[in-house]
């Protein structure tokens, strides 16, 4: 009750965050067009062209809409993509896994290793760190975990087409250790067209506060802010394997008009994070807003085949 009279407060002082729950209240009933023109403003603040697209985000709904690729629902499942990837840059690159599962019943806890991570396939945020079995909370960890599972709808709230044909799984894999204050860095390159153009690393996200840096693909450092999370000053150090990583990222995006590509980077060992296709549902904006167009630019839609 007390989570439902917060929002109507905050809905007093910003009408767009009630028109937003309502939207979402009713997204299953809603055509994908009318719903994604509705709600894009109160994300971006400027209005939807669909006729006439120029903005990375404007772009991306228009691939959400008209276009489909069948390999896409491979490329968002947590499981599936390690198998297409491995295809293309080799299994030293993708991160081991240890099972794969329907049910959290099902892991037989006994056959993984001290360490691991467990994921939900489907949706983002069903993660379990496990650094030590004799520590782990079985009991929130299936709480978890079963909460994600029952998230079977992720298409409705930004209508990313893809998720409508993963099949919710979990999955046990290598955790990843570095000896660093804030945690792994998440190499994450924009690509279009098998050219990645920038980049930003992600890091910090064990703590209290989330980095997000951007460099342009020679690893210069670039003026680009994300709303929620923090730009630091200084200059990242570039990775002595760094170009290997621009090669990694340019086979993988290859025959795609625009994918994002992560990796991490450990002690000059790579290994590949996910493929991304809708930044943020694509309705994060960009600081300056010029990166939205410049971004924008690069991504050439291809025909309609939907």
């Amino acid at each position: 009750m007390s989570n439902i009279l917060n929002r109507i407060v905050k809905g007093i002082k910003n009408p767009k965050l009630i028109y937003k729950h309502i939207l979402f209240a009713c997204s299953s009933w809603l055509p994908d067009k009318f719903y994604l023109q509705q709600l894009f403003p109160i994300y971006t603040g400027y209005k939807l062209d669909l006729d006439n697209p120029q903005t990375y985000n404007e772009k991306l709904q228009w691939l959400k809409l008209y276009y489909r690729n069948p390999l896409y629902p491979k490329f968002v499942d947590k499981y599936e993509f390690k198998e297409y990837a491995q295809e293309i840059i080799g299994e030293q690159f993708i991160i081991p896994t240890y099972g794969i599962w329907d049910k959290f019943e099902d892991i037989d806890f006994d056959k993984l290793p001290n360490q691991f991570v467990l994921k939900t396939t489907h949706d983002q945020g069903g993660v379990v760190v496990c650094k030590d079995k004799r520590q782990l909370d079985f009991k929130k960890a299936e709480e978890k975990i079963n909460k994600h599972l029952s998230r079977k709808n992720l298409f409705y709230r930004m209508r990313e087409w893809p998720y409508k044909f993963v099949k919710p799984r979990i999955i046990a894999e290598e955790l990843l250790n570095v000896e660093d204050e804030f945690g792994l860095k998440d190499y994450k390159f924009y690509c279009f067209n098998g050219e990645p153009k920038v980049l930003y690393v992600s890091y910090g996200r064990q703590g209290n506060e989330t980095y997000f840096d951007f460099y342009d693909i020679k690893f210069n450092k670039l003026n680009i802010r994300r709303p929620g999370f923090t730009q630091p000053k200084g200059l990242m150090e570039k990775p002595e394997n760094y170009e290997q990583m621009v090669e990694l990222a340019k086979k993988l995006s290859a025959k795609e008009p625009h994918v994002r590509i992560d990796f991490y980077n450990i002690n000059g060992e790579i290994k590949l994070g996910e493929y991304t296709l809708f930044q943020g549902g694509g309705m994060m904006p960009f600081y300056p807003e010029k990166w939205d167009y410049e971004l924008g630019s690069y991504l050439k839609l291809p025909k309609k085949n939907n």
